[in-house]
Formats: C-alpha cells, structure tokens, sequence
C-alpha cells in the first residue's frame, strides 16, 4: 500500500481554543504546582499530541460510521470487535493460511514475490473503512498528524489554575479529601495543525474532509473536563496542497524536482477537489446500504 508513491495531501491551518483547554499529562509530582498540569513541549509552552486530535476526529467518523452500518467501523478497543481478529490473521484457518494455500498454484519461483501482495489484498479486503484511513494492528494508517505548538507570537505564558472537586453520589456533596486543581489553557490559544495523507482513494479523502468539517464547526472537543465546557476549539484550514502522480511517471519527476526548488506549483490546490471527494465517499456509503439491505430485510 505504501511500496508505490501515488498521491499525497498536505493540510495546514490552525487550531484555536474557544474555551479553555485541558489535555493533562496525569498527576504531577512536583511538590508545588498543579496537582494535574497540561503537556507541555521541551520550552514549557502548551502541546496538543497528534494523537489526541487524531484520535477525536477518528472516533467522530466512527459513530457516523456504525450510524449507516455498525460493520463499517471496528471498535479499536475490543479485539472481538476488530473486522480482523489475530486469530483470523494468523490461526489455523487465518488469511495467512489461506494465502499460503493460493500460492500453490503458482511455480514455486513467483510465490515470494506473489505473497506480499496477496496477503495485502485479502487484509485490505477485509479492513473495515474506518481502520483504512487511520489504521490499524494490521494495516498502516495512511493519515498523519504532528504535535501541534502554540503559535511562539501569541503565547504569552499564560496558564489557568482551576479548582476541582470529587463529588459523593451518596450525599451529592463534595467528598472529603477530594479538592483538588488542574490546569487549563486559556481560551483563544492558537495552535500550528499540520496533517498528511498519503496514497489514499477518494472516499477516503472525503471521508477525512467530513471530520475535519467538525472540527471547523466546532463539533469535536478536545482533551477533559468536556462535560465542564471544556475543550471546544475551532480548526481554521490555511492550505490544502495536492499531488496525485498515478500513471504519470513524468508528474512524479516534475513534483520531485518542483519540491527540491522550493516551488509552490509543485502542487494543486485540493479545495477543487474536495466536492467531488465526498461524493465518492457518498457513493461507496450508499453502494454498502444498497449490499446490505436485502439482509436486513429478511431479518426485520
């Protein structure tokens, strides 16, 4: 899936607080200071990990995705509920063995290099659309995300100190012993987003400019204290720079060579795709409501 460049998508913009944030990095142990802290880079500024804004948006797609189709998106969390359990990878009737049986009818000298890509075939066959693009134990994710920093200019090191307080469900009055404080980072922090897709299809594309619309609508908060207000933040999308080089060996040398120069036009502009990449995805959904009907019907 990724031995071939194909294509790449390169998102900048920035995230920005609009409400007070807290990602906590767990319980400090410094004798003076907060008692949960937020994570903070190598120069004491605010992070938000990649995987924390990856893991929001992923988990967003998922519910959307199990609302038209529970099977169109694995729990991560549940190895039952994978669409690829370690024993149908690797038991006695696991895709690895069923592999090994097709190569039996190849000449013994092409089974090695037929190997890797059958295996590819039946994994991704089996993959549900979720662990596609974002990953899986099995599968690569094709969407990356760096740590986002506070932009340097804005951040003036500032933290927030909050109190908080374990609640008695008995009394529904503040539990003994449980004061506590935490950290927050302020509202309207503006944070540096920068994200990558590689050698993705269109519906997965599409798929991915769905989630990142929740973002810029604000529909997808971050880190805890959520259910305190906490945590909302807006996505503001500056750049999508697209280079698609399938079947056009000649494309790849002229982006190689536009990318070492420095040059801009080394990319395409992806907002002229985005329409046409959520209705691929549209197209692949309804193609999978369309399959599965009949079985519905029947059980209804």
């Amino acid at each position: 899936m990724f031995d071939t460049f194909i294509n790449r998508l390169e998102i900048t913009g920035t995230l920005t607080t609009v409400t007070a944030l807290r990602i906590s990095k767990g319980r400090s142990t410094e004798p003076i200071g907060s008692d949960l802290p937020v994570i903070k880079d190598a120069f004491g500024r605010p992070l938000i990990p990649g995987a924390s804004f990856k893991g929001a948006l992923r988990s967003r797609l998922e519910s959307f995705l199990r609302g038209i189709d529970p099977n169109l998106a694995a729990n991560p969390a549940i190895e039952a509920e994978w669409s690829i359990t370690n024993e149908r990878l690797n038991g006695s009737n696991g895709i690895k063995k069923e592999v090994e049986e097709e190569l039996k009818q190849y000449p013994e000298k092409e089974r090695s290099a037929r190997r890797d890509s059958l295996l590819t075939e039946k994994i991704i066959n089996e993959t549900d659309l979720a662990s596609l693009l974002f990953g899986s134990p099995w599968i690569a994710s094709k969407f990356q995300v760096r740590d986002l920093t506070v932009q340097p200019d804005a951040w003036f090191g500032q933290y927030q100190e909050r109190d908080g307080v374990a609640i008695d469900r008995d009394t529904e009055t503040a539990a003994d012993g449980k004061l506590y404080d935490y950290q927050v980072v302020p509202a309207a922090t503006p944070f540096d987003f920068k994200a990558v897709v590689e050698n993705a299809h269109d519906w997965e594309l599409g798929l991915l400019m769905i989630g990142l619309h929740q973002f810029e609508t604000e529909q997808i908060p971050l880190g805890g204290g959520r259910s305190r207000g906490l945590g909302v933040v807006k996505l503001e999308i500056d750049k999508m720079r697209w280079i698609d080089v399938e079947g056009h060996p000649e494309f790849l040398l002229e982006y190689l060579k536009k990318l070492v120069m420095g040059d801009e036009t080394a990319y395409e502009d992806a907002a002229d795709y985005k329409d046409e990449w959520v209705q691929k995805l549209i197209d692949r959904l309804n193609n999978n409501i369309s399959q599965s009907s009949p079985t519905q019907t029947a059980q209804g």
